[in-house]
């Protein structure tokens, strides 16, 4: 080869080499991540998720991309945000609540991970839960099982209210087993309890007044999305209407009376993970669903003043949280 093309020959390799390189780095994974609710309701949820993340090595912006999609409380719109995860051909998808089975319905190859209080082999999520064998896994919440305690915990309150009050959705997955469970749990600590339907923002607004009417003294509400997509209304509502109430996840930051339910930190961060060692190669069939196990009471002490009630001392003490 003569000096002249040799040179021009180093000088093209030198130049191909980058980009060569640069083709053959591995792309960026990209999460989905999908809920039903807004990102404002949900940041502790994020940021627990994003710590899980980074315990499998990570960081959102550094190696790992993610697609947030937020339904605003509309369920109906959580197919075509699903299917719009799946057209962008993301590596896994993370999925909250009622956003798994619109999840599972748009995808049987892309990896899921999921997080909510339900029964995953009921549902027909998972084959099992030590062996899910599909494309999906995740993690699983206490959920309708603590209505008991929640009641329980409200009583220690307001132990001269007789006459409590449930409220469940109708139409929800939940509304059976609260309607079956609760009546028994009541009768235990010698309470009246009325039962009380509401699946719509407008209906809320009718079960506060019927509240008053029938002067229930305390509500107790039921799990279910959407309540948790209702949670600055219904702790305005029951502030307005001056009744005692009680409910899960963010209820208590949201200015109610008091939250008791599984850890918001502790669940994310377990989707976290789980999402993480997805994105390293395992195989969600080969993940055994999780349940976290962990439970939070927060108790808002400026709620309390605003009701005129006086927390006991032995509550406070046993609260993980207190709002002041």
């Amino acid at each position: 080869m003569k000096r002249r093309a040799f040179i021009t020959f180093l000088a093209g390799a030198a130049a191909v080499s980058p980009l060569a390189a640069r083709a053959q780095q591995p792309a960026t994974p990209v999460i989905g991540f999908l809920n039903n609710s807004s990102a404002d309701l949900n940041a502790r949820l994020v940021r627990a998720f994003h710590q899980g993340l980074s315990e499998t090595g990570f960081v959102e912006g550094k190696n790992v991309a993610i697609e947030y999609r937020w339904a605003g409380g509309q369920t109906d719109r959580l197919p075509a945000l699903a299917a719009d995860l799946v057209r962008r051909r993301v590596t896994v998808i993370a999925a909250t609540g009622p956003a798994v089975l619109p999840a599972k319905a748009a995808t049987t190859i892309i990896p899921i991970v999921f997080q909510g209080g339900f029964d995953p082999v009921g549902m027909g999520l998972v084959a099992s839960l030590n062996r899910p064998g599909g494309n999906l896994t995740g993690v699983t919440t206490l959920g309708g099982e603590l209505g008991p305690k929640r009641l329980e915990l409200l009583h220690e309150v307001v132990p001269a209210a007789s006459n409590i009050a449930l409220l469940v959705n109708p139409i929800g997955p939940n509304a059976e087993s609260d309607s079956k469970t609760m009546p028994a749990a009541a009768r235990t600590l010698g309470l009246q309890l009325q039962v009380l339907n509401a699946s719509t923002a407008r209906e809320l607004d009718i079960v506060f007044t019927t509240l008053v009417e029938r002067r229930a003294g305390a509500l107790v509400i039921g799990p279910d999305a959407f309540f948790s997509n209702q949670l600055e209304q219904l702790a305005a509502l029951a502030l307005r209407h001056a009744v005692p109430t009680i409910y899960q996840f963010e209820f208590a930051a949201a200015g109610g009376l008091m939250s008791y339910g599984a850890s918001v930190a502790d669940t994310g961060r377990l989707v976290g993970v789980y999402t993480g060692r997805v994105l390293k190669g395992e195989k969600p069939a080969d993940l055994p669903v999780q349940q976290a196990t962990k439970i939070e009471l927060i108790i808002n002490l400026k709620t309390a003043k605003a009701l005129g009630l006086t927390i006991p001392l032995a509550l406070l003490a046993r609260a993980d949280e207190v709002i002041e």
